[in-house]
């Protein structure tokens, strides 16, 4: 077993490694990533296989794994919880890896970060404390309860942390979960979800309680969500996928597209905005719904700021470089306030190589492009 200490050891090496100039390549799949840790073996399963051909045999397998979870003490689901947290960081390198991989998309020194975030912050059985109070009326108490079997759709862009953070919260509550993972993402999304398997049935709890469609498709979500064994939703993904589920007349719980601005003032400590932003900005390669998206500054500190963002990794770029940019990520280009049609080859990909499309060598430590725009750009 891998301490605390030593995955954050880990992670500071890679993360500084890269900074001192270890280039990872992000390219179209199946190009295999330049890792600086040596690549992890392949996963062994002991305990089955938790992938199925179709929904109803999924549903069918989560419902009876969900009624043995229910004869089950609290104990039991707090060691199940704790052997989740721990395979999820032992793995936490070889899923970022593999979702690098499959996807293309993202880098993959900052999905070993939302791997070990979500193993280590996810809400556990730790907040499952009941509430009691008597007065006049009686004693009332407040406890938690399961929904039963919970239909869980992934994204592609975050393809093994969701499996992590929803396996955990899910579990933990008492759940089922049926997961169909994002087509583009299957293998890594799959073999995060066998993981959990394993570390459920390791802690004494029933296999199948976490599982997955083996080739999931945009009909076999649709299945899940219209399926009668199951009791709710939980869908991580675009605009289509959010509007199935909101349809389905499921209580549905949804995260879509995000659109996150900063907004910067001159009361600000401009260095560390900068630098926050930067980092926020370009995380994962701002694949993530809740990375800063625009910014927004007054203008007597605007020069300033974008200053401080240039020393922290970004790289401005001029209004006519950007509409040659433009030409290059998108397919069609809109027209102001309305959404284009990106070019999916340059989706999550490093500043650099955005930047090499328009001419300009850039280096792994420009982790982001800033560029000065009128208000309805």
């Amino acid at each position: 077993m891998i301490d605390d200490a030593r995955i954050e050891a880990i992670v500071q090496q890679v993360m500084s490694e890269l900074r001192q100039g270890e280039r990872v390549r992000h390219g179209p799949p199946p190009e295999v990533p330049t890792l600086t840790t040596p690549p992890m073996p392949a996963p062994t399963m002991r305990h089955g296989d938790n992938l199925f051909p179709d929904v109803d045999s999924a549903v069918e397998a989560a419902n009876k794994a969900y009624r043995q979870l229910f004869d089950l003490p609290l104990s039991v689901r707090e060691q199940m919880i704790s052997h989740i947290r721990r395979i999820s960081r032992e793995n936490a390198h070889l899923l970022a890896q593999e979702a690098w991989q499959e996807t293309g998309m993202g880098r993959y020194e900052d999905k070993i970060e939302k791997n070990l975030l979500n193993a280590n912050r996810a809400a556990g059985t730790e907040i499952l404390q009941s509430t009691s109070w008597t007065g006049d009326d009686g004693l009332t108490l407040l406890e938690f309860a399961p929904y039963g079997v919970i239909g869980s759709i992934i994204p592609s862009t975050n393809p093994t942390s969701t499996v992590i953070c929803n396996t955990i919260s899910m579990v933990a509550a008492g759940n089922a979960v049926v997961f169909n993972a994002h087509p583009g993402a299957k293998a890594c999304s799959n073999l995060a979800v066998q993981w959990m398997n394993e570390a459920i049935v390791e802690a004494g709890g029933p296999a199948n309680l976490v599982n997955a469609i083996a080739k999931p498709t945009i009909e076999t979500a649709q299945q899940i969500m219209s399926h009668p064994g199951v009791n709710i939703l939980t869908v991580t993904g675009g605009e289509g996928v959010v509007r199935e589920a909101m349809k389905s007349g499921k209580r549905a719980i949804c995260a879509g597209p995000g659109n996150p601005p900063v907004v910067v003032d001159e009361t600000a400590d401009l260095e560390q905005a900068g630098r926050g932003i930067v980092r926020g900005a370009s995380f994962d390669n701002n694949i993530i719904c809740t990375d800063e998206k625009e910014l927004f500054a007054v203008a007597s500190i605007a020069d300033e700021l974008k200053s401080s963002m240039c020393r922290h990794g970004a790289l401005e770029i001029t209004a006519g470089q950007l509409e040659g940019l433009m030409q290059v990520i998108f397919k069609q280009i809109p027209p102001p306030g309305e959404p284009g049609l990106m070019n999916i080859k340059y989706i999550g990909k490093n500043a650099a190589v955005l930047l090499k499309e328009i001419g300009i060598d850039a280096g792994d430590e420009i982790r982001l492009v800033l560029v000065e725009v009128e208000r309805d750009h």
